[in-house]
């Protein structure tokens, strides 16, 4: 082993982080870097063991761990076996964390509650994909009772207008035709910078500097904080995605309400029924929370008729996960099994969906960016497939879709 391998877990943020790592740990050797998740249990529980692993594997090798869990309880991975050093989310950016003297310090975490603003980076290069991640946004001011973010990346810090535009044109200049932008609370992009820019503005500006930029994509957005410049953008503008990611969380109330979220299922509606006047083939995802504590099976009833209602193809369930030092963690807890058992049922609500949405898509011709020489993703993020023969990986070309399955489309050239 020799450059340093990074291990990746949990959101579209870690992953362009990742790449600002590989950067700057390039010259180091026998290295592992394990960027770790702290949204669920789960997750961190992944990295556990892919550390275990790690060092089983690779005995000599240096392990640092950085991430969300990192950054929350940063002792607890330092005990691990092989663990060399743990850097903090502040930290993991720096050039001068990855220099060979300073992996002989074993913790460098800083408090990411007193981080004022996110530095800009300049990434060229995603390794083994086709579509690129840009940062725009770091950290959240809210205070949802089941999330544990805040504490792993801090208040909320936009990236300058002019920064964002350098990177997306170095990852064009570097032949990406798709851009994705993200970050942890994407719709409150702006706030703290002068004038109070919205998210939407930014956008506008970005595909009018870097005219070149074939296709723009946002990650996650919360329902209620949709500005206007986002919705004129999805009606008018051809190379803004037609795809929209809600942060939904619930289709219940009562259960949003207790999740201290800012919207209700009225305000979803509202979102998804817009987003469909203006394009009726937009690819519609939700992230959703199964069991969250209090929800009872009328309540989980709620959630599902919501969703069989709004019919998103694109649902991201998971269940409810306790994180130590959050509101809902001292909630009346939902047993184990039983989230479980909803997360499976509101998956399989996502998938009907998800069929009928494909269904819908088929005899029109599909705009695809190919990631391997046969699948690939639609402007609606549609998944697609080719019948026959292959294409050039990161090209864009005009498929047919002939068929749905439950993998998505199958198509064929024109």
């Amino acid at each position: 082993m020799s450059k340093p391998e990074i291990l990746t877990f949990g959101c579209r943020l870690n992953t362009w982080e990742s790449e600002v790592m590989r950067n700057h740990a390039a010259s180091l050797d026998n290295v592992i870097i394990v960027n770790t998740c702290a949204v669920t249990g789960e997750a961190e529980r992944q990295a556990r063991q892919a550390i275990r692993r790690a060092h089983r594997e690779n005995p000599d090798a240096r392990i640092v761990v950085t991430g969300c869990a990192a950054q929350i309880n940063p002792e607890s991975w330092s005990d691990l076996p092989g663990v060399a050093r743990v850097l903090g989310n502040e930290e993991k950016l720096k050039a001068e964390s990855w220099s060979a003297a300073a992996l002989s310090q074993p913790l460098a975490v800083s408090d990411i509650m007193a981080a004022k603003e996110t530095a800009a980076h300049l990434v060229t290069e995603f390794a083994g994909r086709t579509r690129a991640f840009v940062q725009v946004q770091q950290g959240c001011n809210h205070r949802c009772t089941f999330c544990i973010i805040p504490f792993g990346r801090g208040p909320s810090r936009s990236v300058p207008v002019g920064a964002v535009v350098e990177q997306v044109r170095a990852l064009v200049q570097s032949g990406y035709r798709e851009v994705v932008l993200t970050g942890v609370d994407m719709t409150s992009w702006g706030e703290d910078l002068p004038g109070k820019p919205v998210l939407g503005q930014l956008c506008r500006r970005v595909l009018r500097l870097v005219p070149e930029l074939e296709r723009m994509r946002l990650s996650s957005v919360d329902p209620v904080e949709i500005d206007e410049d986002i919705w004129q953008l999805l009606a008018e503008e051809p190379r803004f995605m037609p795809y929209l990611h809600l942060s939904l969380q619930a289709g219940s109330d009562l259960i949003l309400k207790r999740m201290k979220r800012r919207h209700l299922v009225a305000d979803a509606a509202r979102v998804v029924e817009r987003a469909r006047s203006l394009r009726p083939d937009i690819g519609i995802g939700a992230d959703i929370i199964a069991g969250f504590p209090t929800e009872d099976e009328s309540l989980f009833e709620e959630t599902c008729n919501f969703l069989a209602q709004q019919a998103l193809p694109y649902l991201h369930v998971f269940p409810y996960s306790e994180r130590p030092g959050t509101p809902a963690a001292r909630m009346r807890a939902v047993p184990v099994p039983e989230r479980k058992a909803r997360a499976a049922q509101l998956r399989e609500v996502g998938a009907v969906s998800a069929a009928r949405y494909y269904e819908s898509l088929i005899g029109q011709p599909l705009r695809v960016l190919m990631e391997t020489p046969t699948t690939g993703h639609s402007e609606q993020f549609a998944p697609v497939r080719l019948a026959q023969g292959e294409a050039e990986v990161g090209e864009i070309i005009t498929l047919q879709p002939t068929m749905a399955d439950k993998a998505g489309l199958v198509v064929e050239r024109i």
